[in-house]
């Protein structure tokens, strides 16, 4: 997990995701953090937030 967020969060926005947060929030949701943060600007990505596996789990 990336030290974007906190482990107990309910909500990451994509923005603060990457790959290696699969198991924190899936798969979908990863890439499109990890899109945010590799595509060039001008490249549309849609803004969003990933609801957490801990979030599911409480």
């Amino acid at each position: 997990m990336s030290a974007l967020f906190s482990p107990t969060a309910l909500v990451v926005p994509f923005e603060n995701l990457r790959m290696s947060d699969v198991e924190a929030v899936g798969g979908k949701n990863a890439s499109l953090g990890e899109m945010i943060s590799q595509l060039p600007q001008g490249v549309r990505v849609p803004t969003g937030f990933a609801t957490t596996a801990h979030a599911f789990r409480q």
